[in-house]
C-alpha cells in the first residue's frame, strides 16, 4: 500500500490506467494555461508517505509529451521518502506557438515507486576497470 493524504478535498487518488502500468496517474488540482515556453508549478492536492528505501519518480506522460509538448522541467522529479508536502509538478510547455490548457482533474504526470540502495560516498585512488572505461558522449556511435 502507498498511503497519500488528500490537501485539497477533492484531489483524485492516483491510478493506474491499465492493468500493470508502471506509473500512477498524478492529475491536477488546478486550472492551469502554460503558455508556449513557458513553465508552470501545478499542485496534485496531495502529499504522499513513499516507503524507506524507495523513491518516487514523477514522470512525464508520453501522449502530452509527443500530441501538445507539455513534459516536465526535471523529468524525473525526484520524491523522496522522507518528504511529506504536497505533490507540485513542475510543468513546461515546449510547443513554440501553442499554450496548453489544464483543467483540475487532468492527468499530468505519472508517479513511478522504485528501490533505492543504501550507498556510501567512498574516496578511492582508482576506479575498477569497465567493458566501456572513459566513453561519454557519443562514444558508441550516433547509429
Amino acid at each position: 500500500d502507498l498511503p497519500f493524504k488528500r490537501l485539497d478535498p477533492d484531489a483524485v487518488l492516483p491510478d493506474r490506467a491499465h492493468p500493470g502500468a508502471a506509473g500512477l496517474d498524478l492529475r491536477s488540482a488546478a486550472d492551469v494555461v502554460v503558455g508556449p515556453g513557458e513553465r508552470a508549478m501545478v499542485p496534485t492536492g496531495l502529499a504522499v508517505a513513499i516507503p524507506d528505501g524507495h523513491a518516487g519518480l514523477a514522470l512525464p506522460r508520453s501522449g502530452l509529451a509527443s500530441r501538445q509538448g507539455l513534459t516536465l522541467a526535471n523529468a524525473p522529479g525526484l520524491i523522496d521518502a522522507g518528504y511529506r508536502g504536497e505533490v507540485i509538478c513542475a510543468v513546461v510547455n515546449l510547443d513554440r506557438s501553442e499554450p496548453v490548457k489544464i483543467a483540475r482533474g487532468d492527468r499530468i504526470a505519472q508517479l513511478v515507486i522504485v528501490a533505492v540502495p543504501e550507498v556510501r560516498s567512498v574516496l578511492v585512488e582508482d576506479l575498477p576497470d569497465s567493458t566501456r572505461g572513459v566513453g561519454g558522449f557519443g562514444s558508441t556511435g550516433t547509429r
